[in-house]
C-alpha cells in the first residue's frame, strides 16, 4: 500500500497520467475496479491552476526596499521568493538541491565549486539567465563598498568567475562543505547584471511571478511569470501580499474569506479557528527561534556576570507555554535548533533553568547585590514580544534583575529600535545549517551581530570547522560554540518556535513541507 500511496501522491500532483497509474497499480497486484476508484479519489485532489491567492503577513515595514542585501522580515523574504530562483535549494527533507543550477562539483578540499547552469532559464523581461548574471549577483554582496547583511554568508569567497556562460566557479578562502546551502540564502538571488552591478530597482528574476506593484509596508502584487521553467510549479495567476501586523486583523480576515493564507496566527485563539470546517492550521518544527540580544560592549551588559544573571532569571518552561501555548520548545541561549545537525545534547550543555539564587550569585560575582536595566520591546519583534519581557520582569525581581520593560511602535521597529538599544527583541528563522547561523548573527563581522558577540575561540571555530570534513571532529567544535553562546553570549534565547501558518482549505499542498522556514520553507508560492 505504500507503494500505491505514492502512486496516488504522483497522481493528485499532476505528475502521472491514468494510464500510468493503471499499469503501476495494476502490476503491484492491485485489481482494476481497485485501481480505479484509487485514482479517481486521487484525481480529485489535483491541484487546478489559476485563480489569485492573497496572503497576510505578520510583517513588513515602511521602510523595505527591494534591494536583495537589505531584506530582513518575512514580507521581503517572501517577496525574494516570489520573483526570483537561486542556485541551490533546500528540500522539504532539509536537505540542499539544484535549483537554477543543474549540478555542481566541488574540490577534494571542497576550497573551489563549480556550478553549471540549467539551459534556458529567462528573466520576466525576456534576457536569458547566464553566468555573468550570476557573477553580478554574488558580487552585489561583495566588496568593501557593499551594504549588504549576507556579506558575511558568502565572506569566504575570494573569487568568483564566469568559465562560459553556463558554469560559475567560486573559489574559497578554505573549505566550506556546507557551500551549496549556504548559497540558498534568500539574500542571494539571480538577478540580471548591469554595467556596474545588477538590476534589483524593477524587481525582475527568474522566478516564479513578476513583480507588478510594490508599497513598503502594505503590499504588494505579483502575476505568474509564463516563462517559468519548472513544471508544476507556480499554480496561481495572481498573488496578493499585505502586510497586516496585528494578529487580529489577520485572523479575522482569514475567517471571514478576504485573505486565503496568513501567517503567524493568534495563538490564544488558534485553537478556535481549527475548529472552522474551512479552515485548516499548518505547524512544523524547525529552528526558529524568538529571543532578546544584549549588546556585550555596552554597559551593564558588557559585563558576562550581569548577563548571566538575566538568564537565570528567566522561566523558559512558562514562557513556552503562556507565549506559545506549548507550541515550541525551550531554548538555551543558543541558535541552534533541533532541526540542525549538531545540535548539543543536555549531557554535552545542560539546560539552563529558573534559578534566582543562582541569578542573585552571578549579580554578587559582578559586586552587586541588585541591578535595573531597560529592554525595548514591541510586538513586531516576534508575537507575544511584550508579554514575554513582562513575565521576564516578573520572574527576574526574584534574583535582584530589575527590568524596566519599555514599549515601542511596531512600525520602524527594526530600523529604529532592535539592534539600536542594548537590549530589544528579536526573531530568527533559524538556518539549515549551522555554519549558515553562526556567520550570518554571530560572527564578529556580520551585520546582523545584533550582540557585537566577539569571541577570539568563537571566531577560530568558526573558520575551522566549516573546512572539517571529519564528521565526528566537525560536531564537537559546533558543540563547543554553542556552549560558547550559551554561557558567555549575549543572545538570550528562551524559546524555539514551531512555525504556524493558516489557510483556506481551498488552499492544498504536497504531503511534506519543508521547516527551515515558515510557509514550507517560505517557498509555498
Amino acid at each position: 500500500m505504500s507503494n500505491i500511496k505514492k502512486l496516488k501522491s504522483l497522481v493528485s500532483t499532476g505528475r502521472m497520467s491514468r494510464r500510468e497509474f493503471m499499469g503501476y497499480a495494476t502490476a503491484a497486484g492491485v485489481t482494476v475496479s481497485a485501481a480505479s476508484s484509487f485514482y479517481a479519489g486521487a484525481a480529485r485532489a489535483m491541484p487546478q491552476r489559476g485563480g489569485t491567492v492573497t496572503v497576510a503577513h505578520a510583517h513588513g515595514s515602511t521602510t523595505d526596499v527591494l534591494d536583495p542585501g537589505t531584506y530582513t522580515n518575512d514580507f521581503t523574504i517572501e517577496l525574494s521568493h516570489y520573483t526570483n530562483n537561486f542556485l541551490t535549494e533546500i528540500d522539504t527533507d532539509g536537505s540542499v538541491i539544484p535549483e537554477a543550477a543543474e549540478s555542481w562539483e566541488a574540490s577534494d578540499d571542497a576550497s573551489e565549486w563549480t556550478f553549471r547552469l540549467r539551459d534556458g532559464i529567462m528573466f520576466h523581461d525576456g534576457r536569458k539567465v547566464t553566468a555573468k548574471d550570476v557573477v553580478a549577483s554574488f558580487n552585489h554582496h561583495r566588496g568593501p563598498d557593499t551594504t549588504s547583511v549576507a556579506a558575511p554568508v558568502i565572506g569566504s569567497v575570494v573569487e568568483i568567475k564566469a568559465d562560459g556562460e553556463n558554469a560559475v566557479v567560486f573559489t574559497l578562502a578554505g573549505g566550506n562543505a556546507d557551500f551549496p546551502f549556504s548559497i540558498s540564502d534568500y539574500h542571494l538571488p539571480i538577478k540580471p547584471a548591469t554595467e556596474d552591478g545588477i538590476e534589483w530597482e524593477s524587481g525582475i528574476g527568474c522566478g516564479p511571478y513578476q513583480l507588478k506593484d510594490f508599497e513598503a509596508g502594505v503590499s504588494a502584487s505579483f502575476e505568474r511569470f509564463d516563462g517559468y521553467w519548472k513544471t508544476n510549479r507556480a499554480w496561481f495567476d495572481a498573488i496578493e501580499a499585505l502586510a497586516v501586523g496585528d494578529s487580529t486583523a489577520r485572523s479575522n480576515a482569514l475567517t471571514t474569506g478576504q485573505v486565503d493564507i496568513i501567517t503567524s496566527p493568534d495563538l490564544a485563539t488558534v485553537h478556535l479557528m481549527a475548529r472552522n470546517p474551512n479552515l485548516v492550521i499548518e505547524e512544523t518544527a524547525g529552528a526558529g527561534h524568538y529571543g532578546l540580544p544584549m549588546h556585550v560592549d555596552e554597559a551593564p551588559f558588557d559585563d558576562n556576570n550581569i548577563r548571566q544573571a538575566i538568564k537565570y532569571s528567566v522561566d523558559r518552561e512558562e514562557i513556552v507555554q503562556k507565549i506559545l501555548k506549548g507550541h515550541g520548545y525551550v531554548g538555551n541561549d543558543h541558535p541552534i535548533g533541533l532541526s540542525n545537525r549538531y545540535v548539543a545534547s543536555n549531557e554535552e550543555l545542560p539546560q539552563k533553568s529558573y534559578d534566582p539564587d543562582k541569578a542573585k550569585w552571578y549579580l554578587q560575582q559582578s559586586g552587586m547585590s541588585s541591578i535595573d536595566v531597560d529592554i525595548h520591546v514591541a510586538d513586531a519583534a516576534f508575537r507575544g514580544a511584550i508579554d514575554t519581557a513582562q513575565l521576564i520582569q516578573a520572574s527576574a525581581a526574584a534574583g535582584g534583575v530589575n527590568i524596566n520593560v519599555i514599549r515601542e511602535p511596531d512600525d520602524g521597529y527594526w530600523s529604529n529600535v532592535w539592534d539600536v538599544h542594548g537590549w530589544t527583541g528579536t526573531y530568527w528563522g533559524g538556518r539549515p545549517t549551522e555554519d549558515m547561523m553562526f556567520t550570518v548573527a554571530y560572527d564578529k563581522d556580520a551585520a546582523w551581530n545584533e550582540t557585537n558577540f566577539n569571541h577570539d575561540r568563537f571566531q577560530e571555530l568558526l573558520v575551522a570547522a566549516r573546512s572539517e570534513l571529519d564528521e565526528g571532529i566537525r560536531r564537537e567544535m559546533y558543540v563547543e560554540m554553542q556552549v560558547i553562546c550559551s554561557d558567555e553570549g549575549g543572545a538570550l534565547i528562551p524559546l524555539f518556535n514551531n512555525f504556524i501558518w493558516a489557510r483556506n482549505k481551498s488552499i492544498a499542498h504536497e504531503e511534506q513541507m519543508a521547516a527551515n522556514w515558515d510557509l514550507d520553507g517560505h517557498r509555498w508560492c
